[in-house]
């Protein structure tokens, strides 16, 4: 009962926070109706950034990030394990960028929600449908060669816990036929801010960000084989960083 009542709770919030930071959303929709990509990738990155750092500190999430500084001032393709609901605000506070993410489509259903997810430049993909997925990958190639960045979760779901799913194949395509960097993240912790006890809890969770890969200059064997290049990268590093938080 107390479990149910703390999510009622936590989602009223989670709404009037959206509203609270409603001016920034019609600041988005001002410069995209204007035509002004920088003005409007600028606007989606205080917005996010605003949103992100604000669901942390009611989740009580003390944020550790380390690597920011190796994002490059370009469109990227931001690429992360993924172990919680919390992994988009934490991505968005963390790197302080603009990062559209490729979501569920069943997100785009939520009333408010939806369309404060649109607004951010995200695709939305229909999960096991082939010909709806590759309608996601054309806008989200067409969304990085604008200039727009975006977020993926190659394991396709969230881990709700340490140990890191296999990613699904093909799922840096994004990348290869845009020549974006691809920025690899890993995440240890965020498991804890709510799938542990299915509930939002306080938490220390750790987030670096790794070297970027500059996938235009990658050979055809390179980028053939740079799904499985990435995920050896995120597990390598999300090791030692749990390594580090037993130590």
């Amino acid at each position: 009962m107390m479990r149910t009542i703390r999510m009622i709770t936590f989602g009223v919030w989670m709404y009037a926070y959206i509203l609270y930071l409603w001016p920034y959303y019609r600041r988005i929709r001002k410069y995209r109706a204007a035509g002004d990509v920088p003005g409007e990738i600028e606007a989606i990155r205080q917005y996010q950034h605003k949103w992100g750092s604000g669901v942390l500190r009611h989740y009580g999430v003390r944020l550790h990030v380390k690597g920011v500084e190796k994002v490059p001032d370009r469109p990227v393709l931001f690429v992360s394990n993924h172990q919680s609901y919390a992994d988009i605000p934490i991505v968005v506070a963390a790197v302080n960028r603009q990062a559209g993410y490729v979501a569920k489509e069943e997100l785009e259903k939520l009333p408010i929600f939806g369309k404060c997810i649109e607004a951010v430049r995200s695709v939305f993909i229909k999960r096991n449908d082939a010909r709806a997925s590759l309608r996601a990958i054309e806008a989200g190639i067409e969304l990085l060669e604008r200039g727009f960045s975006l977020g993926i979760f190659p394991e396709g779901t969230r881990s709700k816990g340490p140990i890191m799913h296999e990613f699904k194949k093909g799922s840096l395509k994004l990348a290869t036929k845009t020549g974006v960097p691809v920025v690899p993240m890993a995440i240890s912790g965020s498991y804890r801010t709510f799938e542990e006890k299915g509930r939002p809890a306080p938490t220390d969770v750790q987030i670096e960000i790794m070297d970027p890969i500059y996938t235009e200059t990658l050979s055809r064997e390179q980028k053939a084989e740079l799904g499985e290049t990435v995920e050896e990268m995120i597990r390598a590093k999300l090791t030692e960083l749990q390594n580090q938080e037993r130590a």
